[in-house]
């Protein structure tokens, strides 16, 4: 009678077929390299993304009327920026339609109308801030309700620490924004942070990439929600500064924003292809 050979498994292959890594090793998101594109590559990649934050925003609750506007730098003309055409509604707007607009608010790409106020508030960021990538500002319901308070967010949670001891505050309220001047004013209570709370008026965000801005923004608007609820129900706890202190050092990065926005852009390109267009 014959033995039955036992046939070993592949090396790295468990007992029930499993493949295994040859060598096994950690690979965390905030360990990935930024990618590197050449101008008109990082162009169209702002664009991109610069549309789907719109529809985004939209899906959010974040498109009341006529109000609302995010801007992108552009990579080689870099006192130019990408915006909105105003009167177009978020949930339809396509890479063809953006505006691009030099520092002098004339329009160099694109037809309008351009909404004055987006280019008072953003021409004096960008100017201000040549980190600063993309900004983002609406009217969204709980931004807005938490500025009539007049008065910083509290570390209440692990995701409003992204937050914490990196948000300004502009405390008066002039009417709309029209002027450069004012966008001045508004530029200086954001200072190096990543939002400002503009009082009686709403939340405004911005970032070193358009993904950063847009998420933040969502994020900013959640924070401000969760806080009106908290106080609503009691008196909330705040997290001590040395805990929340350290949790803004973990979760405040730029690369944890950027991977945010792109397991939402993920599902929105493969739902409305057509924003690329």
């Amino acid at each position: 009678m014959n033995a039955v050979v036992k046939i070993a498994p592949p090396p790295n292959t468990t007992p029930s077929g499993l493949e295994l890594h040859p060598a096994p090793f950690r690979q965390d998101w905030f360990d990935e390299t930024p990618v590197v594109r050449g101008v008109a590559a990082e162009r169209r990649h702002r664009q991109e993304r610069l549309a789907g934050a719109f529809r985004l925003f939209a899906r959010h609750g974040f498109d009341r009327g006529l109000a609302g506007h995010i801007t992108a730098r552009d990579p080689e003309l870099t006192d130019h920026f990408w915006v909105n055409p105003f009167g177009l509604h978020f949930s339809r707007i396509k890479v063809s339609d953006l505006l691009l607009v030099n520092s002098h608010g004339e329009i160099a790409v694109g037809a309008g109308p351009l909404n004055r106020a987006a280019f008072a508030i953003h021409a004096a960021i960008h100017e201000a801030r040549p980190d600063v990538v993309a900004a983002a500002h609406t009217h969204s319901l709980h931004g807005k309700a938490w500025s009539t308070l007049g008065r910083h967010l509290a570390p209440l949670t692990q995701d409003s620490c992204v937050f914490y001891e990196d948000h300004g505050l502009f405390d008066e309220f002039g009417g709309v924004v029209y002027e450069t001047d004012e966008g001045d004013k508004i530029a200086a209570a954001l200072g190096h942070r990543k939002a400002v709370i503009l009082k009686n008026h709403g939340i405004l965000t911005a970032g070193p990439s358009v993904e950063a801005a847009a998420w933040w923004y969502i994020a900013f608007d959640d924070a401000c929600h969760a806080q009106l609820l908290a106080q609503a129900a009691g008196t909330p706890q705040p997290i001590p500064h040395a805990q929340a202190a350290l949790t803004h050092s973990q979760i405040g990065r730029q690369r944890g924003a950027d991977r945010a926005f792109d397991s939402l852009w993920q599902g929105l390109v493969e739902a409305e292809p057509d924003l690329l267009e």
